[in-house]
């Protein structure tokens, strides 16, 4: 058994999913199982239509409407599947009536709206598969054990969810059927529809997997893979053969679009290998992510960057040989709700990276009883991943490049993962460096293993 998961650009309309239709019957001999976004840009819909409902009182869902409809015409699949659309359609309008008329948009209401994209996508997918030989049924994610608690827009699914999930898939498997199922949502015990935060589609594919003891979970997204660095940046970037979870998490968090790190985490559980593939490219290898490093690691894997980072600069000599320090420190920031990316430390002072998007006044005030604060908008992390057991080798290349662009780093620190190495530039300079990085660690050095090699 697999797990395939598909975006919503690998769904946006009939084409879309006629194409990943016949990825799926290429693979039907290993039994699959479908996870579905919301087709192309629904979810932007359904909350613009609830941004609208809220403000102004007029209710809509034209846009909506036309999406999922063409789609149906365009596929062909008849009056059937257009009652059972509409009864969404009909269940919908009257959610963003209430909304209208109440004048409150909760996050449990938010919740139960953007459900109705993935719901309306799977039924409209698996309709089509079976037009094309495929016995495939549509489910909503409660439906085959997804049951939350009640954080609505970040919840977590309970414990029981993995025996749930576990049995019902293989129950319908078992019937020779292929179940297409809802990412992103579930439900809390009271029967409210909830929705999993960031990354929801792709944990609820990585959920599945690691419930039911998959082969392998594939995601298949609109790019060949992870890449070296941002292709939009760099031109010579290209697809990375494998990574580590952890170096896949690391990537994630500092700026590449991958799997989310907290999608990974079942896989992780249970060593069960994601693959991430082009859904617009099919024959592309893509990038496979391991629990351990291959063979040959090399030394850089890839090269991301973040910018709008606040970097803040604590000092307190008042501290010097008191315990306690860095305790005040991170207090403050918990009991300020802010979280911390990067962190440099000395036995008085401290330097963390932060999101740039947050009132720090209050923060600086606590602080500024015992330490000297220094807050410095618009920088950016650099981060290099790769075998950091030569980060000697990694940190004398990079800084050089840095020296030769007259490119100052302000702050360097090396994840406990143990396989990044992240620095701080300014945010104008993080392009240049991510290039110069690039062209040096991939290009020029395979053009010099190439040289050795025709020798």
């Amino acid at each position: 058994m697999i797990v395939m998961k598909f975006g919503g650009s690998s769904v946006a309309g009939a084409e879309r999913i006629r194409n990943i239709a016949e990825i799926v019957k290429d693979q039907i001999d290993r039994k699959p199982v479908l996870v579905l976004s919301a087709m192309g840009d629904t979810t932007d819909y359904l909350l613009e239509a609830a941004e609208r409902a809220l403000k102004t009182g007029f209710v809509s869902i034209e846009k909506i409407e036309d999406l999922h409809l063409k789609a149906i015409a365009d596929l062909e699949l008849g009056a059937v599947l257009q009652k059972e659309i509409k009864t969404l359609f009909w269940e919908l309008g009257s959610l963003l009536t209430g909304i209208s008329l109440t004048k409150e948009l909760t996050g449990r209401t938010r919740d139960c709206l953007v459900s109705f994209g993935e719901r309306m996508s799977v039924r409209i997918s698996a309709a089509y598969l079976r037009t094309i030989k495929i016995k495939a049924r549509a489910a909503d994610a409660w439906d085959v054990g997804f049951i939350s608690d009640s954080e609505f827009g970040q919840a977590e699914l309970r414990n029981e969810s993995w025996v749930r999930i576990s049995a019902s898939i293989r129950t319908i498997i078992a019937e020779g059927i292929l179940p297409v199922v809802t990412g992103f949502i579930a439900k809390d015990e009271n029967g409210n529809i909830t929705t999993l935060g960031r990354g929801g589609s792709d944990l609820s594919a990585t959920l599945i997997a690691a419930a039911c003891k998959a082969e392998e979970v594939q995601v298949w997204k609109d790019v060949d893979g992870i890449m070296s660095a941002d292709p939009r940046l760099v031109s010579a970037a290209r697809p990375v053969e494998m990574v580590t979870y952890d170096e896949a998490a690391e990537l994630a968090y500092f700026g590449a679009q991958v799997l989310h790190p907290r999608a990974m985490q079942p896989c992780m559980k249970t060593g069960i290998p994601v693959l991430v593939k082009n859904s617009f490219n099919p024959s592309a290898p893509g990038t496979r992510i391991e629990a351990g490093p291959d063979k040959n690691t090399p030394l850089i894997r890839a090269i991301t960057s973040r910018k709008n980072v606040t970097l803040v600069d604590i000092v307190s000599t008042r501290m010097l040989g008191q315990i306690g320090f860095l305790a005040r420190v991170f207090a403050a920031f918990a009991k300020n709700g802010i979280s911390i990316d990067m962190v440099a430390t000395s036995e008085v002072s401290v330097s963390l990276t932060l999101d740039a998007e947050r009132d720090l006044s209050s923060l600086c005030r606590e602080l500024s009883e015992y330490a000297a604060v220094e807050v410095k908008t618009g920088k950016a992390i650099v981060t290099v991943i790769g075998d950091v057991r030569r980060s000697s080798e990694i940190l004398h290349e990079a800084f050089g490049i840095c020296r030769r662009s007259n490119i100052q780093v302000q702050m360097i620190s090396q994840g406990a993962s143990k396989v990044n190495i992240s620095f701080i530039v300014n945010d104008k300079e993080a392009d240049n460096v991510v290039e110069e990085l690039h062209r040096f660690f991939f290009e020029a050095c395979e053009k010099t293993a190439k040289g050795k090699e025709k020798k």
